[in-house]
């Protein structure tokens, strides 16, 4: 008979060291019995769910009042795909966004995304590293949740994603900074314990049009391909801050254009193109009515008109005699005549 014995390497349920298994052969000998035992000995690693959790990186997700229907759709698709961050109820459009501070660290959270709604149409996204700083301040453009786009990708919920960053990340300092930001806060910590020990999708984020587009993607495990699963935005940066949701103003995009000023040219562009309509109707309609003037107006009809000859005036000095009126008798009716005529 064979016998089975296990060597823990400590006391008690939770320890979390390798394990070593010893298989021991039967046999009277007890030399041979060591010698067994130092040849087939396996060592069998920790399990992953027991690892030490030392990154306590927190993403508190949260928005202000006013915000529509696919907003809050998107920051429920992001506390999906990120298993450590933490929700929390609406700030009052009234408070100043230094309570926002105040907010992440009565929940314990050192990292912040926070979405500010304006007049219920423009969308401020917030990054913000709680409470020192620093912040970066973007316009939310072109939404898809994950509800509406219906991807065919899909992955594991609580997965910890590979982050892929365009190399014009590396060749500017505030998008050196901004990759830093992304970093620390779209990352899933290693052994979190709302995490799963696998990855299976990426975070892109690329530059194009001075705006930094996300894209979700699975990775599928036969080709290493990749499939879109969702959710989509982009993000134009407005401002890059020192200090958390304010300070000194480290970068301020020079390209950036508020959405009520483009709005104001488009209504601008729209005014312009009515009037200049009206302008080409009142040409036309006074080349109408020059053209009917020109038509009445015949050139040449004074060319054979010949002078009149010159007759005497002449003075009638007596009034002229007047005219002797017939009165004509009443005549019967054709009928009447008939009759007299037959008698």
């Amino acid at each position: 008979m064979s016998a089975f014995k296990r060597k823990r390497g400590g006391q008690g349920p939770g320890n979390k060291k390798a394990k070593k298994v010893k298989f021991v052969s039967g046999g009277a000998e007890a030399a041979n019995e060591a010698e067994v035992e130092k040849t087939n000995e396996v060592t069998i690693p920790a399990p992953v769910s027991l690892g030490k959790w030392t990154n306590k990186e927190r993403v508190l997700i949260f928005s202000s009042r006013g915000i529509n229907f696919r907003t809050r759709h998107l920051m429920q698709d992001l506390r999906t795909l990120m298993p450590h961050s933490k929700a929390d109820t609406k700030m009052d459009r009234k408070d100043k966004l230094f309570v926002v501070n105040e907010v992440c660290e009565i929940k314990n959270c050192n990292k912040c995304l926070f979405f500010e709604a304006k007049k219920k149409q423009d969308l401020y996204m917030w990054v913000s590293n709680s409470p020192h700083g620093p912040s970066a301040k973007f316009l939310v453009q072109n939404i898809h949740t994950l509800a509406e786009l219906k991807m065919t990708g899909n992955c594991l919920k609580g997965s910890r994603p590979l982050l892929s960053f365009d190399p014009k990340f590396d060749k500017e300092p505030h998008y050196a900074l901004l990759k830093e930001l992304f970093t620390q806060t779209f990352s899933t910590p290693r052994y979190h314990p709302k995490s799963q020990p696998f990855v299976d999708h990426v975070f892109t984020f690329t530059i194009a049009d001075n705006r930094i587009w996300f894209r979700n993607y699975q990775i599928i495990e036969e080709d290493a391909s990749l499939v879109e699963i969702g959710p989509r935005f982009v993000l134009n940066l407005i401002k890059i801050f020192q200090g958390s949701f304010g300070g000194p103003t480290l970068f301020e995009n020079p390209d950036f254009q508020s959405p009520n000023m483009h709005r104001r040219e488009i209504r601008l562009a729209a005014a312009a193109r009515v009037r200049e309509k009206q302008m080409v109707k009142e040409l036309q309609k006074m080349k109408r009515t020059e053209a009917k003037e020109e038509v009445t107006r015949d050139v040449t009809a004074d060319v054979f008109s010949t002078p009149a000859d010159e007759k005497p005036v002449q003075i009638e000095t007596e009034a002229p005699e007047p005219k002797m009126v017939k009165k004509n008798k009443h005549k019967a009716f054709k009928r009447q005549r008939m009759q007299m005529t037959r008698r």
